[in-house]
């Protein structure tokens, strides 16, 4: 305990936290999960593909989204993000695309959306068909995007930091 009395605060307020994880963890798993959906934020979750040929990106004119969007959409029950990507593309598209690991992940708590966002690069620019939600495709420049809503501003913004390099590093800033 600390003088200042921050250390028997921390005390009284571990003790029933810790009862209540003990309790918890030995719940059946379907209650667990139950009480995690029902006091966790729910989210929308999706996988964004920023495929680049020669400083251009491939970008979507959408009847649901305003502007310019990129390729992707919701993560779907038992699929991964980058499964959840490459099937996207080739629905919106008709691309085949393989990604590797996301370079971000955009969080944004107003709506609870978070995007999970890959970098493809192309060695050519195929024409692409616009199919499913994707009214029409093109391979815009990115300083030609014109306007875009706020999630695509979002994923330009990251997408520009990794071009960038600069790194998505923390660091310990000291102890509470």
């Amino acid at each position: 305990m600390t003088t200042d009395g921050t250390g028997l605060r921390r005390q009284v307020v571990r003790r029933p936290y810790a009862l209540a994880l003990s309790l918890y963890r030995r719940l059946p798993r379907f209650l667990r999960l139950f009480i995690i959906r029902m006091v966790a934020p729910g989210h929308t979750v999706g996988a964004l593909a920023l495929i680049e040929h020669e400083g251009r990106l491939l970008m979507l004119a959408q009847r649901h989204r305003k502007g310019w969007t990129f390729p992707g959409g919701l993560i779907n029950r038992g699929e991964n993000a980058a499964e959840a990507v490459v099937r996207e593309v080739a629905e919106e598209t008709g691309l085949h695309v393989e990604v590797g690991l996301p370079f971000a992940t955009v969080v944004d708590p107003g709506p609870r959306r978070v995007d999970i966002l890959f970098w493809v690069s192309a060695s050519s620019a195929p024409d692409v068909e616009a199919a499913g939600e994707a009214l029409r495709a093109a391979w815009v420049p990115v300083d030609d995007m014109g306007e875009v809503d706020i999630p695509t501003r979002h994923t330009l913004a990251e997408w520009a930091r990794f071009r960038g390099g600069v790194a998505h590093e923390g660091r310990v800033l000291g102890t509470l």
